[in-house]
């Protein structure tokens, strides 16, 4: 099995790096437009092999995309980040370009690939992989639940003093500060955080985990890489060891929650055919204000990017 991550930075290295220590495929290949990025970072990783005891064999190329045939799965993590002055549309048509070529080779090569976008403005980034793709929305789908969902429970784990693996929960919504925590479905060994935590210190959590990115940049003058990388590569595990995990990530709507034609965070069910579910929780009334305030967020942006498709179609 063949398993190709795009974009040798942070985020993509140490996706790759985790897929290939967890042995989720034979062959992890790496990808990048810089001149030797991708290979360089991919001969230091495979150099740990014999250290960190794992077969997978890691190879990096500069914008070949041939070597990438058959991939199962494909990590796209490709994208500019915001710079001082650029507006959110400039942002959008950069890594929108971007990522309409990266996908194109993608599908070229691996027709039946599942998708995972990482790419900022994510929402709007897996529409744009899922237009040019032109395959079955249950393919294309973008990682931003399961981070969000893991800078949530690593805080209640603060909070509280406990373990992180005992914390359960699930976010919706759009990736940022639109993003709709539950703490309805948030337990803590089955136990609901709503017994263990003050409505003020979770209010305080909700909104860091929603702020969560911006308080990093803020910390290092750069995003997050470590929790983004392992978070694609969990939903890369769920997929090719059909583990079926129900998990929040970007997914097309055909109708769930009253919502159509757009990409927005949801639970789902993860299997080796990508999203085989979409699990519909039942909201209450604030609970459904806040993901409908969330979509129409997500659909102002992705209508930034239809206007750009329709100017130069």
């Amino acid at each position: 099995m063949k398993i190709t991550v795009v974009g040798a930075g942070n985020v993509g290295a140490t996706c790759a790096n985790v897929i290939a220590e967890r042995e989720l495929a034979k062959e992890v290949i790496l990808i990048d437009i810089k001149e030797g990025i991708a290979e360089g970072k991919s001969l230091d990783m495979w150099q740990t092999a014999p250290v960190n005891h794992y077969d997978t064999r890691i190879k990096g190329y500069t914008n070949d995309y041939a070597p990438t045939a058959g991939s199962e799965v494909v990590v796209i993590t490709s994208g500019l980040p915001r710079k001082p002055g650029m507006s959110r549309d400039d942002l959008i048509a950069t890594n929108a370009g971007i990522v309409k070529s990266v996908t194109e080779n993608v599908i070229k090569y691996s027709p039946d690939a599942k998708i995972i976008v990482v790419s900022n403005p994510l929402d709007v980034m897996t529409y744009c992989a899922f237009l040019t793709a032109k395959v079955d929305s249950r393919k294309v789908f973008g990682m931003a639940g399961i981070l969000d969902t893991a800078r949530y429970r690593a805080f209640l784990a603060e909070e509280l003093d406990v373990s992180p693996k005992e914390i359960q929960a699930i976010l919706m919504g759009g990736h940022g500060d639109t993003m709709v925590p539950l703490p309805r479905y948030t337990t803590v060994s089955g136990i609901p955080v709503t017994e263990l935590v003050s409505p003020e210190r979770l209010d305080a959590i909700v909104e860091r985990t929603k702020k969560g990115g911006g308080e990093l940049v803020n910390l290092m003058g750069t995003s997050a890489w470590y929790a983004p990388g392992a978070a694609a590569a969990q939903m890369v595990e769920a997929i090719v060891r059909d583990q079926k995990r129900v998990v929040p990530v970007c997914a097309w709507l055909t109708g769930e929650y009253g919502i159509k034609d757009l990409y927005l965070g949801v639970p789902v069910i993860l299997g080796k055919d990508g999203v085989e579910k979409i699990i519909e929780l039942k909201l209450n009334d604030a609970e459904k204000e806040l993901l409908n305030q969330s979509a129409e967020a997500v659909r102002e942006v992705c209508s930034v990017l239809d206007r750009m498709n329709s100017v130069s179609a």
